[in-house]
């Protein structure tokens, strides 16, 4: 049965379908996914029926799927669409015949009342993980088949993660306070229930605390504790025992076994997490509150719940947070705070196009962030005076703000539709793989097979159904937040032709500009002068209304008066304002995009004063769309440089053209429409277009001079960040040039004929030439040859012959590590494909994994000794930084290549996610380090835009650490440098477990 326009996503409070035979799930089964592939699900349904039909289990399971009428197509949709669900659902047919015979909600409420009973008188901890992780599995088996089924709204789906969640935690504090009271350590009134009045308090936070987790959720939790609780024996070490048993329940839940884990437990909320320990005492988290507490806690205090521990005292504390919470009165301040928490989300309205594949459903335009934000800004706002609206769930709260007039019935049936949609949709994503991923996949054809297994018949309609959510949600949230009198546009900011106005200098100072009267000196003479942008009539009145909130805007960057400077060489650039003027009037988000732009990223603001068309981009439907692909980039690149112009005019017409299209991607990280994946894969096809059209001009010129050698062919092999589609704004090439020719015709036949490598040599020189010297347009790349064979002392082109000896014979190790992320990406296809099969060849051979990873770990460090590793924002050279993380990715191809040649990827996150599949990467590495490289990535991303040298958080501005903040998704920087730290302290401990252990 298909969901989606034909069949809307059921209500919340719509009723949970019971079995009427009362013969359990199998028989409530009424949705299934649509198939990809039906005749390999089939197949492997009918394998797996074959292999265990012998069995009593087998047989029952048999006879079920024969009169259970959608439990077939439930089970095909597992086996089509979800590796993770058909291995849970196969792995022990005993278990999955007692998830479709049960009532689920019954069955469900049984098995965590059992299973926490047991954990808690567990024998030792073993017993307890085990426990713990086959309470997990199988509930998980049966909330996605209830969910997938149709058997369960997608609101009861969430409960009862959370009941799970619940659960988990409970019981792993009960053992382990169990535990401490056996050994002297805390004295229970009750034995059976030795949390009570221990003073130790488990706070649920976000989902979990809003009974909304999803599918494969991280548990956000803060623990707090009183030292003067009357069961704690040991007072004076109260921090030590609280914080060894938070330890301890976090490796009761997120350890990986054989068996698996249960939740990946994330700790980063509470009070000041760089400095505090995992347990804070209930006096310093109060102190904290109250007086250094921002809005972002406030917010997540909304969700707060006692989940496990010490209830009374919880329940207690939170009453007391209560006031820092709800506030009767807000003060100027306080709503300017929370207008800002909505400029961190960082949603651009742009335009109603948004691309489908790669959008992130979670933080990217009209997702779920924007609905859970527009319920609790409003909270925060009206809470105080309205106890109706304390409530933590996003639903209900959307409901009691339509019923106090605070917004309007249609919002709210809209807000509704696209949650429950948008939570669905999150739910399949990470029922794939067990994955907590928001995004979509980034490729048609991928996303075509998801489409199928969240139950539409193809890509188009479930790309029809949620864009029609996006945009009502975006529409929504846009006119909550609609900022149409900002505090500087509420004054009058005035700007003579002949002398500053002393109030406006004054007001000037009040917004964060340093130098007011620089700044009123350049603005009266945008009003003034001559600009051609500002000659007509029309053109001046629509930016005369711009300029308040342009100037609030751009006194909110790193550098107040580099931005104006950089503004006014943008607009001194324009020859025509009025389309622009009028549209950014209309548009304010495109205004804070632009002088984000312009007073945040340098980079870019040096383009766009260069290149003002580039701003054209901007205001085109489909800026927000999908990004550009190969083709498209070939015609514009080809309409830009025809016409046979002279070679100086083509460079110059390439850089403006490579230079546009990487501002546009720039202004794309910046607006958070797209990911570091998707932009590092953009900045690469920006970097192939231009080098792959530069080595055919070259080719020609050459040809035209020296003439041609019979049988010449060469490619260029494109290493390091462009050859694993990771590039940034800044990135170098790395390139090598391989070649073949006639040996028996060495000469070329032009009529200043070259020899052999000579004509190659000339070739590369040239090539290297046009893309890193200077023009009137500055440079196109920097680029790195040293990755060549032998280096800098070998020739700066190679044949393929020498490449391919060179590889097998004479390489070091680090060679081939290099190696395994080149490409081809320019030459003749048949010629690309033999160069090809040489890397691959080389990459797939037998290896000794002890001598590969003595020559990684000596690698690392030697690059260590020569860059350093101590400095934490230095994210590549850093002890556990991206250089780690990529050693790690190349030394698993060059150690399993040979047996799993499906592991050989140019990208370092591929190479770790395909390694994790293989089971050639563990779960706990993969737990690490897959998560790190996406974050490594989004954070060099932006200061890669933003910065010319090294990132100094002391010195970095709020507007630039908001950034990060935003591409990490966490709430502020403290908590992004204590989780940067923490991740690079996990990834060296990584590197050194698997290195070690090659």
């Amino acid at each position: 049965m298909v969901r989606g326009v034909k069949k809307p996503s059921k209500p919340a409070n719509e009723p949970v379908r019971s079995s009427n035979t009362g013969q359990g799930l199998a028989f409530a089964v009424g949705d299934a996914p649509c198939l990809a592939d039906p005749k390999a699900a089939r197949d492997r349904l009918s394998e797996w029926l074959s292999e265990i039909g012998s069995g009593a289990a087998g047989k029952s399971i048999k006879q079920l799927i024969g009169e259970a009428p959608g439990l077939e197509a439930l089970l095909l949709g597992l086996a089509d669409g979800s590796p993770y669900l058909w291995d849970l659902a196969t792995a022990e047919p005993d278990r999955l015949l007692t998830v479709l015979t049960a009532e689920p909600g019954g069955h469900l409420a049984a098995l965590l009342a059992k299973s926490a009973k047991a954990v808690a008188t567990a024998a030792d901890e073993a017993t307890a993980m085990q426990l713990l992780r086959r309470m997990k599995a199988e509930a998980a088996l049966l909330i996605a088949m209830a969910d997938i089924g149709g058997v369960w709204p997608v609101m009861r789906t969430t409960q009862a993660l959370t009941e799970v969640a619940d659960t988990a935690v409970s019981s792993a504090v009960r053992y382990l306070l169990r535990e401490a009271a056996a050994n002297g350590k805390l004295k229970p009134a009750a034995p059976d229930a030795p949390e009570a009045d221990s003073g130790y308090i488990v706070l649920a936070m976000g989902k979990m605390g809003a009974y909304e987790l999803n599918y494969s959720s991280d548990i956000d939790l803060i623990v707090f504790y009183d030292r003067e609780a009357p069961a704690l024996v040991d007072k004076d070490n109260a921090t030590t025992f609280h914080v060894r048993i938070t330890r301890g329940v976090v490796k009761l839940l997120q350890e990986r076994t054989a068996d698996g884990y249960v939740f990946r437990v994330d700790l980063r909320l509470r009070p000041d997490p760089a400095s505090t320990q995992i347990a804070v005492s209930v006096e310093s988290a109060l102190n904290y509150y109250s007086s250094v507490g921002q809005n972002w806690e406030r917010a997540a205090m909304i969700k707060a719940r006692v989940c496990a521990g010490d209830v009374k005292a919880g329940e207690d504390i939170l009453a007391q947070l209560s006031p820092f919470i709800w506030r009767k009165y807000l003060d100027f301040a306080a709503v300017a705070e929370i207008e800002s928490l909505k400029r961190q989300i960082h949603a651009y309205r742009g335009h109603a196009d948004i691309a489908v594949e790669g959008h992130n459903i979670k933080l990217g335009r009209g997702g779920i962030r924007e609905i859970e934000f527009f319920v609790q800004t409003q909270q925060l706002v009206a809470g105080g005076r309205h106890p109706e609206l304390r409530g933590r769930q996003t639903l209900p709260m959307l409901t009691a703000l339509a019923e106090g007039g605070w917004i309007g019935e249609a919002a709210r049936i809209d807000l509704e539709a696209a949650y429950l949609f948008l939570r669905e949709t999150e739910h399949r994503l990470q029922m794939v793989a067990d994955d907590q991923t928001h995004t979509l996949p980034a490729e048609r054809e991928a996303l075509d097979r998801f489409a199928r297994f969240a139950g539409f018949k193809d890509r188009d309609e479930f790309a029809e159904t949620l864009l029609g959510h996006l945009r009502q949600v975006q529409g929504h949230y846009i006119r909550l937040f609609e900022e149409t009198s900002s505090e500087a546009s509420r004054l009058a900011l005035t700007f003579p032709k002949d002398a500053d106005d002393r109030e406006t200098l004054n007001r000037l100072g009040a917004m964060g500009f340093r130098k007011p009267l620089e700044v009123s000196a350049t603005v009266r003479d945008w009003f003034h002068g001559s600009y051609k942008a500002l000659r007509g009539e029309f053109a001046r009145s629509q930016f005369a209304d711009l300029v308040p909130s342009l100037l609030e805007r751009l006194a909110r960057s790193e550098h107040p008066e580099a931005a104006i400077t950089a503004f006014d060489t943008f607009i001194r650039g324009l020859e025509r304002g009025s389309r622009l003027f009028s549209m950014l009037k209309q548009n304010p988000d495109l205004v804070t995009l632009v002088a984000l732009t312009i007073g945040t990223a340098p980079r870019l603001a040096d383009i766009l004063a260069r290149h003002p068309e580039a701003m054209d981009a901007l205001l085109e439907p489909t800026f927000f769309g999908a990004l550009p692909n190969e083709a498209t980039l070939d015609a514009e690149l080809a309409r830009l440089t025809g016409q046979d112009r002279a070679y100086e005019d083509y460079l110059d017409r390439l850089r403006m053209f490579s230079h546009e299209q990487m501002f546009l991607i720039g202004a794309r990280i910046l607006s958070g429409t797209v990911s570091a994946e998707q932009a590092g894969g953009a900045f690469a096809r920006i970097a192939d277009v231009t080098v792959r059209a530069l080595h055919r001009r070259v080719e020609e010129m050459l040809a035209e001079r020296h003439g041609r050698i019979p049988g010449q062919q060469t490619v260029l092999l494109a290493l390091g960040k462009l050859g694993g589609w990771e590039m940034t704004a800044t990135s170098d090439l790395d390139l090598i040039i391989v070649y073949d020719f006639d040996a028996e015709n060495p000469q070329s036949d032009g009529e200043k004929a070259l020899y052999g490598a000579q004509y190659f040599a000339r070739l590369t020189q040239r090539l290297i030439a046009a893309l890193s010297s200077q023009t009137n347009y500055g440079a196109l790349y920097n680029v790195d040859m040293r990755l060549r064979p032998s280096g800098r002392s070998g020739p700066i082109a190679t044949s393929i012959e020498a490449f391919k000896s060179y590889q097998e014979v004479d390489a070091w190790t680090w060679e081939h590590m290099a190696l395994t992320r080149a490409r081809v990406v320019a030459g003749p296809p048949e010629f690309a494909a033999r160069v090809s099969r040489v890397i691959k060849d080389v990459l797939r051979r037998e290896r000794d994994p002890a001598t590969v990873a003595v020559d990684v770990a000596d690698m690392r460090q030697a690059i260590a000794q020569e860059k350093g590793e101590d400095q934490r924002w230095d994210l590549k050279y850093a002890a556990g930084g991206l250089i780690d993380i990529e050693f790690i990715a190349q030394h698993l191809q060059l150690v399993h290549a040979a047996e799993h040649p499906e592991i050989l990827d140019t990208n370092t996150a591929r190479v770790l996610d395909q390694a994790w599949r293989l089971e050639l990467l563990s779960p706990q590495h993969a737990d690490v380090l897959r998560p790190a490289v996406r974050l490594y990535h989004n954070l060099t991303q932006v200061l890669r835009l933003c910065l010319p040298g090294p990132f100094d958080p002391k010195t970095a501005g709020k507007g630039l650490l908001d950034l990060l903040c935003r591409a990490a998704d966490l709430p502020n920087f403290a908590t992004l440098n204590a989780h940067v730290a923490e991740t690079q302290q996990k990834v060296r401990a990584t590197f050194n477990q698997i290195v070690s252990a090659g």
